[in-house]
């Protein structure tokens, strides 16, 4: 079954991160212009705090108006957060995602943060090694006959 590990191999390991003290009105920016759906709040020495993704945001902006904007990462930020290992399989990724009801998840080796999922990226997994047994499988087929 395929992996987290091998998700990144071939997304790529770069995350991007703020600092708890990062404003909401830059976090917006960040995400517009780098066309992503969240980033990981980190402190100084590196350790996952947090993440603040577009629905924070939005659930923000609700209930506060345009104060969200003025606010910090630290204030925002989702602090309870699930983290998969490189060792987690797709299929757990998507379940951990889809009980949870997120769509961005760290993934952690030991304690040191080496990449971030979304679901199009579980999904498009999903798909690729769908692909990989059906075109085995056909090609078994086609062998037998």
């Amino acid at each position: 079954m395929t992996t987290v590990a091998l998700i990144l191999k071939h997304k790529g390991y770069q995350v991007t991160t703020v600092t708890p003290t990062a404003l909401v009105s830059e976090i917006v920016a960040l995400l517009s212009h780098r066309r992503i759906g969240a980033v990981l709040v980190m402190d100084q020495t590196e350790q996952l705090l947090g993440i603040v993704s577009e629905r924070d945001v939005v659930c923000s902006l609700a209930a506060n108006g345009e104060k969200t904007l003025e606010m910090t990462a630290g204030q925002l930020m989702t602090r309870a957060i699930l983290v998969a290992r490189p060792d987690t399989t797709v299929a757990e990724a998507m379940q951990m995602m889809t009980v949870g009801r997120f769509r961005h998840l760290p993934v952690m080796d030991h304690d040191t943060l080496v990449g971030l999922i979304s679901i199009g990226d579980v999904v498009k997994a999903r798909i690729m090694h769908q692909d990989t047994v059906v075109e085995s499988l056909t090609a078994y087929v086609a062998g037998s006959v």
